[in-house]
């Protein structure tokens, strides 16, 4: 299935968006997993459209291997869009970061702005990627037959915030009907853990942020990114590793201030 679009008055009317902007999730996340985050970027930028596509392994593509490079889940994320006008806005969190820049590195006219969100790469020390406090943690996740006790602990890892009851049974919901298969997973932390982007300034405007509160991977592997891309970096407070989950309205103002919509 392509990127899923989501209504928006503008284009109903038959007027064009400013700006089509493609969500790309993390590890072993689908597009359900942003929870009502599109409908709140759609509402503070009506001009614009958003778009969710999943990786092969994941959500509706569940069924396809996911591709153990990140270089394979972009091609697959650029042909699951072809149908999108370019050049799009590409926001990408965690490991949806990696195939974001590397989409905009390699296909810098398919992009207009890029927004990287609690990410890392190969720029950065393996003990900052992955925090060795949580290392034994992610193990006992992954070896967890129980969706629902492991969907718990993933949202008690990338969270900082008391999680609303209704967040925690949408998540099991959602693994229980579309399961991810572990060596997906597995093939997608080799392709994360190997991704390592040129130093390179990006001809397109770049915001990269992340949390000082992130318990999972340390927020200064996006100041190595930004460093090496020389563009900003946002750093929250307190938030975790899911900026979206723990607070979407920080994001939004982030991405209002730097790609305001009376441009």
């Amino acid at each position: 299935m392509a990127a899923r679009s989501r209504p928006n008055a503008l284009v109903q009317q038959g007027r064009d968006p400013l700006v089509d902007w493609l969500l790309l999730r993390g590890l072993a996340r689908e597009s359900a997993h942003w929870g009502d985050w599109p409908e709140q970027l759609q509402t503070a930028r009506p001009e614009d459209r958003f778009h969710t596509v999943d990786f092969p392994g994941t959500g509706l593509n569940r069924h396809l291997r996911s591709p153990a490079c990140i270089t394979g889940m972009r091609q697959f994320a650029e042909q699951a869009a072809c149908g999108l006008p370019r050049p799009l806005g590409l926001i990408g969190l965690s490991l949806g970061g990696m195939v974001a820049l590397d989409w905009a590195l390699n296909r810098p006219d398919d992009c207009a702005n890029l927004v990287l969100i609690s990410s890392s790469s190969g720029l950065s020390r393996p003990w900052r990627r992955l925090r060795p406090a949580q290392w034994a943690r992610v193990i006992r996740m992954l070896t967890q037959a129980d969706s629902d006790t492991r969907e718990q602990a993933i949202l008690a890892i990338t969270s900082n915030r008391p999680i609303p009851i209704e967040v925690t049974h949408q998540w099991q919901s959602v693994q229980r009907e579309r399961p991810v298969k572990r060596l997906d997973v597995v093939r997608q932390l080799y392709a994360a853990s190997r991704y390592r982007p040129p130093h390179h300034q990006l001809p397109m405007p770049a915001l990269v942020m992340a949390s000082a509160g992130d318990r999972l991977t340390d927020w200064r592997c996006s100041r190595d990114l930004a460093e090496s891309l020389d563009c900003h970096l946002a750093v929250h407070p307190s938030a975790g590793h899911d900026l979206p989950l723990d607070d979407p309205r920080w994001l939004i103002a982030q991405l209002k201030a730097y790609f305001p919509i009376d441009r």
